[in-house]
């Protein structure tokens, strides 16, 4: 009888641009405003299973440049890979999907933000480089004090 084959498999599958959107609502006034436009950037993780041992891994950033209380762009963009993981311990798993799979799927979110941004008539915003490690890191403590700080309800026995 042939044995299971038990060796750790990590596999991109598919790396693709889930989502993206360009919103200009206050286009072609804003164009004309000589301002430099506050930029608040937000980017988020999470992973998603798709099938036995397949993983949905998925970054999002949302990009709002905005002249005082006026929207110059909004940007809403993911950027997706589907990862084939098996026979990773459990420890694991949870680096792996927030710090490995994000990494490889980071630079073409990058670069198709720029692009819609440039497209979009304005100079390309870049996106930083993200430790995610770090992300991670911080998403666990902040998980941990929050398990910490929830009280466990009393039970009521009727």
């Amino acid at each position: 009888m042939a044995e299971a084959n038990l060796d750790p498999i990590f596999q991109i599958q598919r790396v693709y641009l889930k989502d993206l959107s360009l919103e200009q609502p206050n286009s072609p006034q804003i164009l004309l405003n000589q301002e430099q436009p506050a930029v608040d950037i937000q980017l988020g993780v999470e992973a998603t299973p798709v099938a036995d041992g397949l993983f949905e891994i998925t970054v999002t950033a949302t990009i709002h440049a905005k002249i005082a209380d006026n929207t110059v762009f909004l940007v809403e963009a993911k950027q997706a890979g589907i990862f084939e993981i098996r026979n990773i311990s459990a420890e694991q798993m949870g680096p792996l999907m927030g710090i490995a799979c994000p990494q490889i799927v980071y630079p073409y979110l990058r670069g198709n933000v720029a692009d819609v941004i440039q497209r979009g008539g304005f100079p390309p915003v870049h996106l930083a480089e993200i430790n995610f490690q770090a992300m991670y890191d911080q998403q666990q403590a902040e998980a941990a004090a929050m398990a910490a700080a929830i009280p466990t309800a009393p039970q009521i026995i009727v």
